[in-house]
């Protein structure tokens, strides 16, 4: 019985296809439904690329349309709505509370200086805006060794958070940086 149904060919053999248009190979099963997963994300990625200013495929060619230009608002800032965006607004607000808890901290432990006795800090510091707004205001004054034994409990990013607060206006210190053990010895006014 095997052997009369392999004997007859066309009763083994399945049926012929149908020729493909344009010489293209259609996919069957499984295979389909990925080709277009494939092809979708290929189309997506090359669009992708073309608002992308670091592509190559955008190397000689003008800038794509929806980006704005040097000279022009918007220009150096992640696009309005992104997560890029959102990211930055969330790091800038985390760095000034971070600020805020170093100016907290400073009022906690530091002295709180008389009229006039911080008067010659004005014009010394890199981060001053001016000069005035330590005078005469009673500020507060801690020597970075001790500031930094109490905040270590609270943040590792003591010399950041003390850098950014100068770039504000908010503390005044001598020196570029500080270094803890070297510069255990240098007074940081708080300026409010």
């Amino acid at each position: 019985m095997d052997q009369e149904e392999t004997s007859d060919p066309a009763a083994a053999a399945p049926p012929p296809q149908a020729p493909v248009p344009d010489d293209r190979v259609t996919c069957r099963g499984t295979v389909g439904p990925l080709k277009e997963n494939w092809q979708q994300w290929s189309s997506d990625h090359q669009a992708s690329q073309k608002q992308n200013p670091f592509s190559q495929q955008v190397c000689g060619a003008p800038p794509p349309t929806g980006l704005p230009q040097r000279g022009q608002r918007g220009y150096g800032r992640p696009l309005e709505g992104s997560m890029t965006e959102r990211r930055g607004r969330d790091a800038h607000t985390h760095v000034g509370r971070e600020v805020e808890e170093l100016c907290a901290a400073i009022r906690a432990i530091g002295r709180r200086g008389e009229e006039g006795a911080d008067a010659g800090l004005g014009g010394t510091g890199a981060g001053d805006r001016g000069g005035a707004a330590g005078r005469g205001t009673g500020s507060v004054t801690v020597e970075f060794g001790r500031l930094f034994e109490h905040y270590v409990t609270i943040s590792n990013k003591l010399v950041g958070v003390l850098l950014r607060a100068r770039r504000q206006g908010l503390v005044h210190f001598d020196g570029e940086m500080l270094w803890q053990g070297q510069d255990d010895c240098v007074v940081i006014t708080l300026r409010q």
